[in-house]
């Protein structure tokens, strides 16, 4: 059995009771394999509980500002009918899944965002975000030995008595810091094929100075500046490869792996292949 994997879901790719079954075949086949952690958001399911509350959503290059009434929204979405949800789909397909938070065990304890300097220039002041920079594998190694398919949302703590408790944490960066932390393999599914030129085409691989150029000229934009910068820390912390992919291209009998999409290395191909083959 080969090391576990860690596949990150946009929200987007679980709203519909049939996008979660599918998933869910292609999962109970994976976790057959390897042990299997998934991460997900919440994205536009996020939003439509904010417009049900009469929140207006607000985000800077990706990240979702973060206020009280916003949190208490996005812990219902996420915590709530979102890994509810996605959890009641891979049960059903035979999958031992266990739906947790980053709170559960202090898996995620995190540390609240600094102000952050967006792509335009301005300071802004993220709120209850956080960033669960030194996160605790132990609790999803521990059900991953039972057999246990682990499905994470992407909330984190913030502990201790001067904490704020519960915290948002983006997804991205979530499944990021749960993949160096147990040492796995990172896949990151989304709506689009992976990282798009200016033309739009795909581009096949990418190096963490590449990633530092696609966000300096502005080729990387909104969400995509938040995905690249928490795979930038995941290769720099030890994950040997990220590849992101288009999830809606999953389903039964998809290796998830096998999924064209860009690679992200931390050098370039001959150096990542020469690392992956030493880990």
């Amino acid at each position: 059995m080969t090391g576990p994997l860690v596949l990150k879901l946009g929200g987007e790719l679980i709203e519909t009771a049939q996008a979660r079954a599918a998933f869910a075949q292609m999962a109970l086949a994976v976790q057959a394999s390897r042990p299997l952690v998934v991460v997900h958001g919440g994205g536009r399911a996020i939003d439509a509980e904010l417009a049900r509350r009469n929140i207006a959503p607000n985000k800077v290059d990706g990240i979702r500002l973060t206020d009280a009434p916003t949190l208490e929204a996005v812990v219902a979405v996420l915590a709530g009918t979102a890994n509810t949800e996605l959890v009641a789909a891979l049960v059903m397909a035979g999958v031992r899944a266990v739906g947790l938070t980053g709170v559960d065990a202090g898996m995620a304890e995190a540390a609240r965002a600094l102000p952050m300097t967006s792509t335009r220039g301005a300071i802004v002041d993220l709120g209850l975000v956080g960033d669960p920079d030194d996160a605790d594998p132990s609790l999803l190694e521990l059900l991953m030995t039972q057999g246990y398919v682990p499905v994470v949302a992407s909330l984190g703590i913030e502990s201790g008595p001067s904490g704020a408790g519960i915290l948002n944490v983006n997804a991205d960066v979530m499944a990021c810091r749960l993949a160096a932390a147990l040492g796995a393999e990172l896949i990151i599914a989304g709506t689009t094929a992976g990282v798009l030129d200016t033309h739009g085409a795909l581009i096949p691989a990418v190096t963490v100075a590449g990633i530092a150029a696609l966000i300096g000229d502005g080729t990387a934009t909104a969400g995509m500046v938040a995905k690249l910068s928490a795979c930038r820390a995941a290769l720099e912390d030890g994950v040997a490869v990220v590849r992101l992919v288009d999830g809606r291209a999953f389903g039964p009998g998809v290796n998830p792996a096998a999924v064209p999409g860009t690679t992200l290395t931390q050098h370039a191909a001959r150096e990542a292949a020469e690392a992956v083959g030493q880990r």
